[in-house]
């Protein structure tokens, strides 16, 4: 009769936990990247009355006679099934699609998370606002990341000047015109490696049917020299119009004036894509540098690269945002603040780039919603509640057993 005692009790205690967790994934059904909690019970001890016997010549066996002694806890899993992504169009919220976590560093100790609702911190570091926790991946160093060293607080400089890009190349677009003998001129801003801007005059003269000499000189005098083969040609197919030499750009060397400290630069000029048509000249010449400018914004693409843009155009990469996976996420430690920590049973973490492995994919502007189905945790709640008044009633039952025993003597 005590067995039955006993038995209901651990049951009061094991639905009680039921509940518990149903009542924490109910309170977390909008926590941003939230993962739902699962009970799952299992009996304990059972005391052996009688034990089994094996079959002789003379009869069959028996069954051994076991009274279970009640039930218990087994696991409280966290079941990480991926969540609705909802919209939030900030530049710094991320939501992770298929698996992984993102690195947050808390000062000396690594730790991670799903919930992507990041923002800039005043120094320019990406960081968790709640927690203050920094955004780990690789900084890029001159527009190249390195993924192979360690990973360090992701940083977006808004507002931070750049030199600029220095030019390499000149290329050329347009027509000249087959029945125009005089020059024809063209400009184009070129750049040195401190952002100053050079204007180059490209002056055309045709010399022949399908021949045309060009030469380069500085639009402005301001000191800026230029050093350019003095027998540059271009040469037209007369059947199309296209050119058929040189076949690569043509070298020029532009020395930027000495009173801005700026040191010469070799720009290739590439014709290859002007033709030689009845039809007026125009060109259009455009250049691969760029003036100095300040970082004005950035996005975050699926793979996780931070790419900058900047005032003068450019766009250059600035980081690369690592993920974690683990061999068994479901042993990772909840921490509080939607954090997670590595566990004994977890495995370590395996770093590296989104859309890599087995790491999901990097949504920008989005956050993941809480995977908590209500439907299915009220259904939940209703079983503890049962299974808690059921126990309570062999609790009851059992009481009255006793106090029957207790009257006999009466």
């Amino acid at each position: 009769m005590m067995r039955s005692v006993f038995s209901a009790i651990s049951g009061l205690r094991s639905h009680q936990t039921l509940l518990d967790v149903v009542g924490n994934n109910i309170a977390n059904v909008n926590t941003t990247a939230f993962k739902v909690g699962r009970v799952t019970f299992q009996d304990i001890l059972s005391q052996t009355v009688r034990g089994a016997s094996s079959t002789t010549a003379a009869r069959g066996g028996s069954n051994p006679v076991q009274v279970g002694l009640g039930m218990a806890v087994a696991a409280i899993d966290t079941v990480g099934t991926q969540g609705n992504l909802q919209a939030t169009n900030k530049q710094t919220d991320l939501a992770i699609q298929g698996d992984g976590y993102f690195l947050l560093n808390n000062g000396g100790q690594t730790v991670y998370t799903r919930d992507g609702a990041f923002d800039l911190a005043t120094d320019g570091t990406l960081v968790n606002p709640s927690t203050g926790y920094r955004v780990l991946g690789w900084n890029a160093t001159n527009g190249v990341v390195d993924t192979s060293r360690a990973v360090e607080g992701i940083t977006i400089p808004i507002g931070q000047g750049v030199i600029g890009q220095v030019s390499t190349t000149v290329t050329l677009k347009g027509n000249l015109d087959r029945d125009v003998t005089a020059p024809f001129s063209n400009t184009v801003a070129t750049y040195d490696s401190l952002g100053g801007q050079h204007k180059i005059t490209l002056t055309f003269t045709k010399t022949g049917a399908n021949t045309w000499t060009w030469t380069a000189a500085s639009a402005v005098s301001d000191g800026t020299t230029v050093s350019a083969p003095t027998d540059a040609t271009i040469t037209f197919d007369g059947a199309t119009g296209k050119v058929a030499s040189p076949t690569a750009g043509v070298e020029i060397t532009i020395t930027p004036p000495a009173t801005t400290g700026a040191p010469a630069y070799t720009v290739s000029v590439d014709p290859r894509t002007i033709s030689q048509l009845t039809s007026p000249s125009e060109l259009v010449a455009t250049t691969d540098g760029a003036a100095a400018g300040s970082l004005v914004s950035f996005s975050i693409g699926t793979t996780g690269e931070v790419a900058g843009i900047y005032t003068n155009g450019l766009y250059r990469t600035l980081g690369q945002l690592a993920l974690a996976t683990f061999p068994n996420p479901g042993g990772l430690m909840k921490s509080g603040n939607n954090l997670y920590a590595v566990s004994l049973n977890s495995g370590a973490a395996q770093v590296g780039v989104p859309g890599t492995g087995s790491r999901g994919s990097v949504s920008n502007g989005f956050l993941e919603m809480s995977n908590v189905d209500l439907a299915q945790q009220f259904t939940s709640m209703i079983i503890a509640q049962r299974g808690f008044q059921a126990n309570s009633r062999v609790f009851t039952t059992s009481d009255e057993m006793l106090q029957d025993l207790v009257n006999l003597k009466r």
